[in-house]
């Protein structure tokens, strides 16, 4: 069972990103050619839920794939300024943890 829900900001534990969780898989659902890019000291277990999130750093906005354990709950209350946020979700709750799931979603 999945840990985080649709609309829930998280951050990344290790680098830098944080974002909204859009789609999740039960398990890996990717290429093999893109697990095999993660390297190998750090290649998360396929056996967990992997998370589509709306994701931003200090520099971009992109959609990232990620696995549960290396995510956590974003605590900052602050938004989310990825552009299709708006689109996908609504408001932000008064905590500032998740975002309304309007039925926009698939």
């Amino acid at each position: 069972m999945a840990k985080f829900a649709l609309g829930q900001v998280v951050r990344h534990r290790v680098h830098p990103f944080r974002g909204v969780v859009f789609d999740v898989d039960p398990s890996f659902n990717n290429t093999e050619e893109w697990w095999e890019s993660i390297p190998e000291e750090s290649r998360p277990r396929k056996d967990q839920p992997f998370y589509h999130l709306l994701a931003e750093n200090e520099t971009t906005y992109y959609v990232a794939y990620v696995s549960e354990q290396n995510l956590v709950s974003d605590d900052s209350g602050e938004p989310v300024d990825h552009p299709e946020v708006a689109e996908m979700f609504g408001p932000l709750d008064e905590g500032g943890r998740r975002y309304a799931v309007e039925g926009h979603l698939h």
